[in-house]
C-alpha cells in the first residue's frame, strides 16, 4: 500500500486507511488546535533536550528550530493548513516541520502523544489560570470600586429571602470580593499543581533512550521557586492523570457560582420589587413585545452559563470514572470541557466588571428598605442580654414584642411604654434608641461586621491586594 503524505503517522502496522468516517468521528484537530502554541514550545524544548543527550546534531536542532519558529508565526497569523486526516494537532504540526525539515523524523524520539499531550495541557492550565486570575481581578477591582461609592449605604440582609438584620452595600459587595479572592486562590493551586513536567514519560513506561527528564523540565518553564526542576514520579500516572483538568473545571464552576450568587442579588435589586440598583442599558436588554421592558439579560445568562461550566465539570469526572490505567481514546474529550469553562468563565468575568463598573444605586430606596425596625429586633435582644437577661429569654420576649406589634398594626418602637412594659419587664426608657441605624452600625466595629471602620478597613486591605 502506498502510503501518502497525509497517512496517519501510525499507519506502518495497517493495510488499509481509516475510514472516512471514522476519520471525521475520530478527529480532535478541530477543538484541540488551539494547543498549537504549546505543542510546539513542548517540542523545541524536547528537540532542544535531544540534542544535549546526542540524538539530535547541532544542524538538525538549528533547522527543527528554525522550523518550529516559522510554524508559530504560521498559527499566529492564522496562515496555517490544518488537515482533518491527520487526527490532532500534534500529527498536524509534525507533518508541516516534516515539510520544512527532514530532521523531524528524529523529533518523536523518546515521546509519545500520552506525555505530549499531558505536557501540552499543563502548559495550558498555566495560562488559562493567568488568563483568569486577571480576569477576576478585574471584576474584584469593578466590585471595590462600587463598594467605596457606597460604602455605608443601609440596605437590609436576608435571610430565606426575608429581610433580616441591616447591612451597608460596602459589606455586601466585600462579601463577594472575598469569595472571589478565594477563586483567584484556587487558580493559584491549580498551577502549582500543574507545575510537574510529565515529557519523557513515554506512552506509559519511558523509554531506553538516554532522556534527561529534568534539562526537559527546565527547558519547559517546569521549576520550583529555586529553578529545580519538577517532573512526574511514575509514567503511568503521568499519562493517565487529569486531576489537573478536574481541579480546573472545580475551580471554573466554584467562581462560576459566586458570580450566578451575585448575579441574583443584582436580578433582584434591579426588579421594580427591590429597585436598589440601576444597570446601564448598555448591559440590559429590551422586549419584542413590551415597549417599557429594561430586562437584566447580562446577570441571567451568567446564571445560564454557570449551568453549563458546572456540567463541563460533570462532563469530565463521568468521562474519567469507569477508566483502567493508563490512557484511553475516551480521553480525547478531555478538552472540549475545559476549553469551554476558560471561554464562557473568561466571558462572566468581564460582563461582571462591565456591568458593575457601571451601575449606580438608588440611595432613598436602599434606606427606605433599610429603616425597617423589625431588622433591628435582634438588637432589641442584644439591648436585653446587657441588661442581665438570658439570650433565650431575651430572644422569646423580642418575639412577643414582634407579634403584638403586629397585631396593633404597629412598627415595633411604635408600641407604647405600657404595652411593650407588660410584654417585658426589662425594657428601660431608652428601649427605642436601639432602632437608630447609626448606632446599630457603630456598634458594629468587630473584624467581620458592617461598621463603617471595619468596611473602610477592608476597602483598604483589598486597595493593597489588588492595587486600585
Amino acid at each position: 500500500m502506498s502510503k501518502g503524505e497525509a497517512q496517519a503517522t501510525w499507519g506502518g502496522r495497517f493495510s488499509q486507511r481509516p475510514n472516512s468516517l471514522m476519520q471525521v468521528f475520530g478527529e480532535s484537530v478541530s477543538f484541540d488546535m488551539r494547543l498549537a502554541p504549546y505543542d510546539l514550545k513542548c517540542s523545541l524544548g524536547h528537540a532542544s533536550m535531544l540534542q544535549k543527550v546526542g540524538l539530535l546534531t547541532e544542524q538538525e536542532f538549528k533547522e527543527i528550530e528554525a522550523g518550529i519558529h516559522e510554524l508559530f508565526e504560521e498559527i499566529k497569523n492564522d496562515d496555517f493548513s490544518w488537515k482533518l486526516e491527520l487526527e490532532d494537532v500534534h500529527m498536524n504540526l509534525e507533518q508541516a516541520l516534516r515539510a520544512k525539515t527532514e530532521a523531524a523524523d528524529k523529533l518523536h524520539a523518546g515521546r509519545s502523544r500520552n506525555d505530549q499531550v499531558a505536557t501540552d495541557m499543563r502548559l495550558f492550565f498555566k495560562d488559562a489560570c493567568f488568563q483568569l486570575k486577571t480576569s477576576l481581578e478585574g471584576s474584584m477591582i469593578a466590585l471595590l470600586g462600587l463598594a467605596r461609592k457606597y460604602p455605608n449605604l443601609p440596605i437590609p440582609g436576608y435571610t430565606h429571602l426575608q429581610r433580616a438584620q441591616p447591612v451597608t452595600v460596602g459589606h455586601h459587595l466585600l462579601a463577594y470580593i472575598e469569595a472571589l479572592g478565594r477563586d483567584h486562590e484556587r487558580f493559584s493551586r491549580v498551577v502549582e499543581h500543574a507545575n510537574v513536567c510529565p515529557l519523557g514519560s513515554g506512552a506509559i513506561a519511558g523509554t531506553t533512550l538516554p532522556l534527561d527528564r529534568e534539562f526537559s523540565a527546565k527547558a519547559l518553564g517546569f521549576v520550583d521557586e529555586n529553578g529545580h526542576a519538577l517532573i512526574t514520579p511514575n509514567g503511568m500516572d503521568a499519562v493517565a492523570d487529569r486531576d489537573i483538568f478536574l481541579e480546573f473545571a472545580s475551580a471554573c464552576s466554584t467562581c462560576a457560582l459566586h458570580l450566578s450568587r451575585l448575579s441574583e442579588d443584582l436580578i433582584l435589586w434591579n426588579s421594580s420589587e427591590f429597585g436598589y440598583i440601576n444597570l446601564s442599558d448598555s448591559f440590559t436588554t429590551g422586549s419584542s413585545l413590551m415597549p417599557q421592558k429594561k430586562n437584566p439579560d447580562s446577570f441571567e445568562l451568567i446564571r445560564g452559563k454557570t449551568g453549563r461550566i458546572i456540567g463541563n465539570l460533570t462532563n469530565l469526572m463521568i468521562t474519567i470514572k469507569g477508566l483502567p490505567l493508563t490512557y484511553n481514546r475516551d480521553l480525547q474529550e478531555d478538552k472540549p470541557p475545559v476549553f469551554d469553562s476558560l471561554d464562557q468563565l473568561s466571558q462572566c468575568l468581564a460582563v461582571v466588571a462591565g456591568c458593575i463598573e457601571s451601575a449606580s444605586f438608588d440611595e432613598g430606596k436602599c434606606r427606605l428598605s433599610a429603616s425597617d425596625p423589625l431588622l433591628l429586633a435582634t438588637d432589641l435582644a442584644d439591648y436585653l442580654v446587657e441588661a442581665g437577661v438570658p439570650f433565650r429569654k431575651a430572644h422569646h420576649y423580642v418575639g412577643a414584642l414582634v407579634a403584638l406589634a403586629e397585631e396593633k398594626k404597629l412598627s415595633l418602637p411604635e408600641l407604647s411604654d405600657e404595652d411593650a412594659g407588660q410584654v417585658c419587664e426589662f425594657l428601660k426608657a431608652d428601649w427605642r434608641e436601639v432602632f437608630d441605624l447609626e448606632r446599630a452600625f457603630s456598634r458594629r466595629e468587630k473584624p467581620g461586621m458592617p461598621g463603617p471602620n471595619q468596611i473602610a478597613l477592608r476597602i483598604q486591605f483589598w486597595e493593597g491586594i489588588l492595587q486600585a
